[in-house]
């Protein structure tokens, strides 16, 4: 191998999970200082929690806080229990309020409890005021710390009062603009700050703001700044007073984190909140087993629904050929509208109002998908066996896409409206339900079609 080679970043990699597992400290701080943050985290987050801990106390002061707050909250989580009192106080009080609060999620009440307490007062106090907010509301997600201008202030006046509060503000791309009451008016940009005349007043330079409710639910919220591509969206009270303010970077983060939630949820298993690679294999099993246990009572209802049917099945054995098929197709349609309408709940396309809508309109699309596959089961069918079963098969199309559509379709908006997360009802408990009543209607129309 070059020298050239060796410098690329998955050679320095490599180098530092192999000098983790040598336990050759020198090498292995000389590999990390030639990565960047973002290649770091990326190595460490392919390591486990030993080694991690090891690779992370090597690396400078400075470096070691980038790459700390760049990590996930989980691997944050772990790195404070693994470090000294002394380092875990300096990486606590670096950290912004709302990432203090995503990492006190991750740690036992306790270790939260004692770091908070050991932050200095300010810090402390603004700390508390994010975790009094629910736990999925924005509130608890936006930062507090922020800078404000008033309506009556010139360009030049809010410029110098953002370059006083330039070091801990979350952001100073976009500004909210206040009443003496602290409610918000409106917002203006750098760019027009810059661009002003010094005696320029901000209320001719203002925009209208938009603005989330700190009780909001975070996702809804996320969904909006980066719906209206806004670099910062105000978040306010009940009375419209500032209270915080959600940049583009920490909505994009709240999005991939509900996402990853609903995928997972979606394939039958609880979401891992870390990278794949970090996450102990009796966490793997632990989110996989629960979904797996429940899914395979779910299936002892085919088994019943089987028996029930045993004398209509010895009576035609051809019919027990079509129940993969029919079974299969049924669950296929309704994780489709599943799939479809969790999306636009997502995306506020739809809301729990519009369950009549949805449920009329995913019956006419199970209809029409069940009309065309019904109209080919039963033309294969009927010349393959005899047209009685291919009628049979035909029907039971018909019926099984019309209801599994159905069903797939209100089954997320019933699941927002009683506030659980959609992607619990979606494709795995759909297809458990759309299995036993999809064989319950094919064995009543066996039954009707042949006289059995």
């Amino acid at each position: 191998m070059t020298e050239e080679q060796t410098h690329t970043p998955t050679a320095v990699i490599n180098t530092i999970t192999q000098s983790v597992n040598d336990n050759d400290l020198t090498k292995l701080a000389a590999a990390a200082g030639k990565l960047t943050t973002r290649q770091l985290v990326s190595t460490l987050e392919r390591l486990s929690a030993r080694q991690r801990a090891v690779a992370y106390r090597l690396l400078p002061k400075q470096r070691a806080l980038e790459v700390f707050d760049a990590l996930q909250p989980a691997l944050q989580g772990e790195l404070v229990e693994a470090l000294q009192d002394a380092e875990v106080a300096a990486l606590f009080a670096e950290l912004n309020p709302d990432d203090r609060v995503w990492l006190m999620d991750e740690l036992p009440a306790t270790v939260a409890q004692r770091l908070l307490r050991g932050l200095p007062e300010r810090d402390r106090q603004l700390t508390a005021e994010v975790l009094g907010y629910p736990q999925d509301s924005i509130g608890r997600r936006a930062s507090p710390e922020v800078v404000a201008t008033h309506p009556e202030l010139t360009a030049a006046e809010t410029l110098r009062r953002l370059r006083l509060r330039v070091d801990d503000a979350e952001t100073v791309y976009t500004l909210p603009v206040v009443d003496h009451e602290r409610r918000v008016v409106g917002v203006v940009s750098l760019r027009d700050l810059i661009g002003a005349e010094d005696d320029v007043l901000i209320e001719s330079l203002m925009q209208e703001a938009h603005t989330a409710v700190a009780t909001e639910d975070a996702e809804i919220a996320a969904r909006r700044c980066t719906d209206l591509e806004l670099l910062a969206l105000p978040v306010v009270d009940s009375e419209s007073r500032l209270v915080g303010i959600l940049t583009i970077d920490d909505a994009v983060r709240i999005l991939q984190h509900e996402e990853s939630e609903d995928v997972a949820r979606q394939g039958g298993v609880e979401p891992l909140n870390r990278p794949y690679l970090a996450t102990p294999v009796l966490t793997l099993v632990r989110s996989r087993v629960v979904w797996l246990l429940v899914l395979a009572l779910g299936a002892t209802l085919t088994v019943q629904v089987l028996s029930v049917f045993e004398a209509t099945l010895a009576q035609l054995t051809v019919l027990a050929l079509f129940v993969p098929l029919l079974i299969g197709t049924g669950g296929n349609t309704g994780n489709q509208a599943a799939t479809t309408v969790t999306r636009a709940l997502a995306l506020d396309d739809v809301r729990p109002r519009d369950v009549v809508k949805v449920l009329t309109r995913e019956m006419r699309v199970g209809a029409l998908l069940g009309l065309m596959l019904g109209t080919l089961g039963f033309a294969i069918t009927s010349v393959t066996y005899e047209m009685n079963v291919g009628l049979v098969i035909g029907l039971t199309l018909l019926a099984v896409c019309t209801v599994a559509a159905t069903v797939g379709g209100i089954m997320p908006i019933l699941a927002r409206a009683i506030h659980v997360d959609p992607a619990v009802f979606s494709n795995p408990f759909i297809s458990t339900f759309v299995d036993a009543t999809g064989l319950v209607i094919y064995f009543l129309i066996a039954r009707a079609v042949l006289g059995i």
